[in-house]
């Protein structure tokens, strides 16, 4: 069985994969996944919804979830976000729409689909190691620099991933997303 948070995203993510829509699985979920484990009341995904899945997207989880068609499309316009509420736990699923510039292409171009469960097997699309990490320094900015639990998660990502990290692709796109000083803090930091 499947634990509440995951079964909970699973029912977003199922929705999504009916109507062909790209998703990745970011935030803290995916940071904890690739660095150092934190409990979250939500989870972040990036979708690229059209006005057109909204009717279907709606009509498929009211019931399940508290969700608003108005919130869904004003998201759609403003390329910002939506969340959608599971009724029985409040368990949180935040929804953002790629923003329009050749970085957020990117980051869905590079998911990974990887398994986040093992009995029963679970895949989804999780954000690469390295967008999830510029995702975080980019929150943490817009932030006003002051969260914690997001440095905590770049820093938990940096130490166990380590070597792994593509560093040029990180230092490319930090530069492109006004976050390079955090970028090399953080790497600083994290030695």
């Amino acid at each position: 069985m499947l634990p509440e948070p995951i079964a909970v995203m699973r029912q977003v993510i199922d929705v999504l994969d009916t109507l062909s829509v790209s998703y990745l699985v970011g935030g803290s979920f995916a940071s904890s996944i690739y660095g150092t484990y934190r409990a979250t009341a939500d989870v972040d995904l990036v979708a690229d919804l059209k006005f057109e899945h909204v009717p279907t997207l709606v009509k498929a989880l009211s019931g399940q979830f508290y969700i608003d068609e108005d919130s869904v499309r004003d998201a759609i316009r403003l390329r910002r976000s939506f969340s959608a509420i599971h009724l029985a736990t409040s368990f949180k699923v935040d929804v953002f729409i790629p923003q329009q510039r050749p970085y957020s292409r990117m980051e869905l171009e590079r998911r990974i689909r990887r398994t986040i469960w093992a009995d029963p097997e679970y895949a989804v699309y999780l954000a690469s190691v390295e967008d999830n990490l510029l995702a975080k320094l980019e929150w943490y900015r817009l932030g006003n620099e002051v969260s914690d639990r997001q440095w905590r998660d770049i820093l938990g990502v940096i130490k166990t991933q380590g070597e792994r990290l593509d560093f040029a692709y990180l230092r490319q796109w930090a530069a492109v997303l006004n976050v390079i000083d955090l970028l090399e803090k953080a790497l600083l930091e994290a030695e």
